[in-house]
C-alpha cells in the first residue's frame, strides 16, 4: 500500500461564501457555494472573493478584418494556398484531393465542397478537421468537442492528477480543448493543482511548446486551450512563454470582442489562415493588451464548477448573474467530472471519484456523460460545446462517442493511448496521508 504525505498547511482554502440565491425572471439559477475549507485532490473551487473579477462587456468593437478574402483552396497534398476570385482546377492526376474554401468577412457557412468548373460535379472533402470532413465547414461554435480536465496532471500516484496520459495522447486521441490551472512561481508560469507542493506537472511554456509542435505536424486541426490564471496574474506574463513556445504564430485573433456565438469563423477558415488555435482564460485576459487570449466568460459560461452531484444539473453557474438571453448568445462548456467530498476533523477534502469513472464517462445510464448532454441538448436547445472530463481514456472511447452522436457524426476511431499500470491512483481502500505539525489524517477514500 503506498501513503501519500500532502502539506495540509499549503493546501486549504479559505472559506468559500454563498452567492445571492435570489434569482431574477431574466437570470439563470446560481449554486451555492460550500462555507467550510476544502483540501483539494483533484477537484477545482469556484473562486471567490472581491479580487475575481468578471467582465461585462456592454458592447462590441469591431478588430480589422481577418487576411483571408475570396477563396482559398488547399489540396491535400500540401499546404500551398491561392487566393483568387475564380474557382481552382485540380491536376488531372489527383484522385483525392481537399477543397476547402471560405471567406472571414461572410457570415454565411463555408461549403466543404467547391466547384471545380462550370459543368463539373462537386468533389467531395476528403480531409478530415477536427478528425471529421463534415467538420470543415461547420462553425468553431457549432461543434461539440471533449475536453480534458486539468490536461497537465498525469502524474503516476498522485491524487491530484485528472488524467492518465499525457498532452500528445491527448490530442492523438482526440481531446481538443485542453484545461489546466496555473501558478507563478519565482517569476515563473508553472502548471500546477492548488499548490506546487501537490502537483507541478512543469513550466508553461514546456507544455505550450508540446501542443505547438503538435498543432505543427496537423495543419487540418483545430485546438482550443483554457487556461485557468489561479493566481491572477497579468496576461501579459503569459504572452513569452506562448511566443517561445511557438504557439502564439497559431493563436486565433476574433474579428470581434466578443464573439457571439453566430460571429465565429468555420474550421476550414481557421485552417486556411493557420490561426487554429483558440487560446481562453478565466480571470485576468485583456484583449486589448493580447488579443489572441481571449475572456473566457465573454464568449462562454459553464455549470457548476468541481460537481459532487452526480445528477449533474445542466444550469449556468460561471459568470454569476448571466441572464438568458446573454447565455443563449454564448458557447457553453459542461463540467462532467465527478468529486467526493469527505470531511475529517472539521476540513472537507475534494477529491476525483475515480471509482464511478466507468458510469461518469459512459454513453449511457445514470450520472452518465451521455445522460448530462442530452439533458443539456433539451434545455438549452442546442448542445454543449465542450465536455470536460476527468481520465478521458476511462471507457474506451465512450466520453467521443457522445460528442460524436451530438455532432452527427459516426465515430470509429480507436482509443486510447497506452496508460502506465499506475497512472490512476487507486481509490477503493487506499490511503491518503495528510500531514502537518506531526499530525496526520487518515482517509479511505470513496
Amino acid at each position: 500500500m503506498m501513503l501519500q504525505f500532502l502539506p495540509l498547511a499549503c493546501l486549504l482554502f479559505p472559506a468559500a461564501h454563498g452567492q445571492n440565491d435570489n434569482v431574477g425572471s431574466n437570470t439563470l439559477p446560481t449554486i451555492g457555494l460550500p462555507s467550510t475549507s476544502i483540501l483539494n485532490l483533484g477537484g477545482d473551487l469556484v473562486p471567490t472573493g472581491t479580487e475575481f473579477s468578471y467582465q461585462s462587456l456592454t458592447s462590441t468593437v469591431t478588430l480589422s478584418p481577418g487576411s483571408l478574402s475570396g477563396e482559398t483552396a488547399l489540396w491535400a497534398n500540401g499546404l500551398s494556398t491561392s487566393t483568387h476570385a475564380s474557382s481552382t482546377t485540380p491536376s488531372s492526376s489527383s484522385t483525392s484531393f481537399t477543397v476547402l474554401q471560405g471567406t472571414l468577412q461572410s457570415t454565411t457557412p463555408a461549403n466543404a465542397t467547391a466547384t471545380v468548373n462550370s459543368t463539373s460535379t462537386q468533389p467531395a472533402n476528403t480531409q478530415p478537421c477536427n478528425n471529421y470532413p463534415e467538420f470543415c465547414a461547420r462553425k468553431y461554435s457549432n461543434i461539440t468537442e471533449v475536453a480534458a480536465h486539468n490536461s497537465p496532471f498525469v502524474v503516476p500516484n498522485n491524487a491530484a492528477s485528472n488524467q492518465a496520459l499525457k498532452v500528445i495522447d491527448q490530442l492523438k486521441d482526440g481531446i481538443r480543448m485542453l484545461h489546466g490551472q496555473t501558478h507563478m512561481i519565482n517569476g515563473t508560469l508553472l502548471y500546477c493543482h492548488t499548490s506546487c507542493d501537490l502537483l507541478n506537472a512543469g513550466t508553461a511554456e514546456s507544455y505550450f511548446t508540446d501542443i505547438a509542435g503538435w498543432v505543427r505536424r496537423h495543419p487540418y486541426d483545430v485546438v482550443t486551450l483554457l487556461i485557468g490564471n489561479a493566481d491572477l496574474v497579468n496576461v501579459n506574463d503569459y504572452a513569452a512563454p506562448l511566443q517561445s513556445s511557438g504557439l502564439a504564430r497559431y493563436a486565433y485573433i476574433p474579428s470581434e470582442v466578443p464573439m457571439g456565438i453566430d460571429d465565429w469563423p468555420t474550421l476550414s477558415e481557421m485552417i486556411l489562415t493557420q490561426k487554429r488555435v483558440v487560446i481562453f482564460m478565466d480571470y485576468n485576459a485583456n484583449q486589448t493588451a493580447v488579443p489572441y487570449i481571449l475572456d473566457e466568460f465573454s464568449h462562454l459560461w459553464e455549470t457548476p464548477f468541481s460537481p459532487t452531484d452526480r445528477s449533474f444539473p445542466c444550469i449556468q453557474q460561471r459568470p454569476p448573474g448571466l441572464s438568458i438571453e446573454d447565455a443563449q448568445q454564448r458557447m457553453y462548456l459542461v463540467n462532467h467530472n465527478l468529486n467526493t467530498e469527505l470531511t475529517l476533523a472539521g476540513i472537507t477534502i475534494l477529491a476525483p471519484t475515480v471509482s464511478l469513472l466507468n458510469e461518469t464517462n459512459n454513453v449511457t445510464g445514470p450520472g452518465s456523460l451521455g445522460e448530462t448532454a442530452d439533458d443539456c441538448t433539451e434545455r438549452w436547445s442546442r448542445p454543449p460545446n465542450f465536455l470536460l472530463v476527468d481520465y478521458y481514456n476511462v471507457g474506451a472511447g465512450s466520453v467521443f462517442k457522445v460528442a460524436a452522436e451530438l455532432n452527427n457524426v459516426i465515430y470509429d476511431r480507436e482509443c486510447c493511448g497506452m496508460v502506465p499500470s499506475t497512472a490512476i491512483p487507486l481509490r477503493r481502500n487506499s490511503v491518503l496521508l495528510a500531514s502537518t505539525l506531526g499530525v496526520a489524517i487518515v482517509s479511505a477514500l470513496v
